[in-house]
Order: C-alpha cells, then structure tokens, then sequence
C-alpha cells in the first residue's frame, strides 16, 4: 500500500508534468518563429499582442515566460504554469509558460484563436500573466498544495480564476478583461456550457466595474489623506 507521502508526490508530479509536456514543432500553428526578448519568448504571430499585456505587468519583466501554442487545452483557451523543473528555485528564478490553443471550439465548429480581435487576445493573455502574479507571491510548498486543490477543488478554482481577473485589473488592463468577457457571454455561437463555466468561476463585467469603482473610491481617500497630512 502506498503512503500519504507517495500519494502526495503521484499528485504533484501529475498535476506539473501533465500540462508541461514538450510541445514539437507540430503543435505550433504554422510552424511559427519565436521571437526571443529580455527573459520571454513569444510566437511571431501573437508578439504585439503579448507585448501589449506585458505591458501592463512591470513586475514581471525579469521572470521568464515562454508563451507555446498548442492543439488543445481541456477545458480551456489558455493556461499558465511554472515550470516543474524550477518549482523549488527562489521565486525570481522560476520560469513560466504559457500555454495557448491553436483553437476553440464553438457549438460544433472550431475556429482559429488568432481569428479573435487584437483586445481580446491581450484580455485573454493579461489574465494568464495574472495567474503568474499570483504564482510569484507563493511559496514553493504554497505551489504543491495550489496544484493539488485545483485538480480536486472546484472552489479553489473559483478563487484562483477571479483572483487572476483581479491582479490584471488591478494593473490597468479592466478594458481588456471586460472585452474578453463580453466576447464569450455576447456571442450567440458559444454555448450555454462554456458561459455558465464563465459566469461560475471568473469576475463578471458588472463585478468587475464594482471592483473599479471602489479602486478608484481607496485612491481618492488614500490622495486626500496624503494631501491632509502634507499640511
């Protein structure tokens, strides 16, 4: 009989190596360039787009990111994770990858992601980078028990998406976000299914603009406390 330990090792080691597998040159839709910069490597085809979302997060222009497309991701348009091998590094040294699929499904029929406008890719991709904000600030243990909870946790989840939603809003990139959003729950094509996910587990529009109105509320209370004490 396997011990607690055993059991726990089965479980990172799947969690990790199941969606960081090496993706060959076939997965890659149409045999595309990377192009390398400072620490991230990006797919010609998608460069200004994710150039635009790094943007938005300066506090992770020295952590590496690769950004790969692949054929299919379960249940998803993107997805980011650290990369198995740099888990236990500090947290400035570890790297990062975001996945991204070649397509997605609506109703019966599959479309191109490169085929979505320009916003909504950089929505799509600012709430990936979210993901690694969130990852930069745990714990390499912090990371065993999140990819435990996630495969076994759909409230863990729940958490985990809204709280990417929040630090690209917090960010800057609301605009982004909601076009992401409103091309989902808007577009007659997609399923029910696919909303209802949405709805369950990420920020709504309408919660999202409460999240900004009161944002907006702290900062003005924060300048005129500082104002107050200036004088």
């Amino acid at each position: 009989m396997l011990t607690k330990h055993y059991y726990f090792l089965f479980f990172l080691l799947f969690f990790f190596l199941s969606t960081n597998k090496k993706i060959g040159q076939s997965n890659i839709i149409f045999d595309q360039e990377n192009i390398s910069m400072k620490n991230k490597t990006i797919p010609e085809s998608i460069k200004p787009q994710a150039e635009k979302a790094l943007s938005f997060f300066p506090d992770l222009e020295d952590v590496k990111i690769t950004f790969k497309f692949k054929k299919n991701i379960k249940k998803s348009t993107m997805q980011a994770q650290p990369k198995f091998s740099g888990i236990f590094k500090k947290k400035h040294n570890r790297e990062y990858v975001i996945l991204i699929s070649e397509t997605f499904q609506i109703e019966d029929d599959s479309f191109n992601i490169l085929d979505v406008d320009d916003e909504v890719m950089i929505g799509w991709l600012g709430h990936e980078l979210g993901h690694i904000m969130d990852y930069q600030h745990r714990s390499a243990v912090g990371m065993i028990i999140f990819g435990i909870k996630y495969l076994y946790s759909k409230k863990h989840i729940k958490e985990v998406e809204r709280t990417a939603d929040a630090y690209a809003i917090e960010q800057g990139m609301v605009d982004y976000i909601i076009a992401t959003k409103n091309f989902i729950l808007n577009n007659a094509d997609i399923s029910e299914t696919y909303k209802d996910r949405i709805r369950r587990l990420y920020l709504s529009p309408e919660e999202i603009m409460e999240m900004v109105n009161t944002m907006e509320e702290e900062k003005i209370k924060e300048e005129i406390d500082e104002e107050m004490e200036t004088n």
